[in-house]
């Protein structure tokens, strides 16, 4: 999976990190349209950020925008 380091907006990690830390993933498909809006096309990412779940801490799209791993 490439992730492009221009989708690591200033939305794009203050989203995830929110969502990080206090593991309520309520916001994924709000990070979903901070990533499109960033350029993101890779409808892995999409689909997963908007998707049902469960989402959980350790999300592989997270750990992407957050640099972890």
């Amino acid at each position: 999976m490439t992730f492009s380091p221009e989708w690591r907006t200033g939305t794009a990690v203050a989203l995830a990190g929110q969502m990080y830390e206090s593991r309520d993933f309520g916001a994924m498909p709000v990070l979903a349209d901070a990533l499109q809006d960033a350029g993101c096309d890779s409808a892995d990412i999409l689909n997963h950020c908007r998707g049902p779940g469960p989402h959980v801490r350790g999300c592989w799209v997270i750990d992407l925008v957050l640099e972890k791993g």
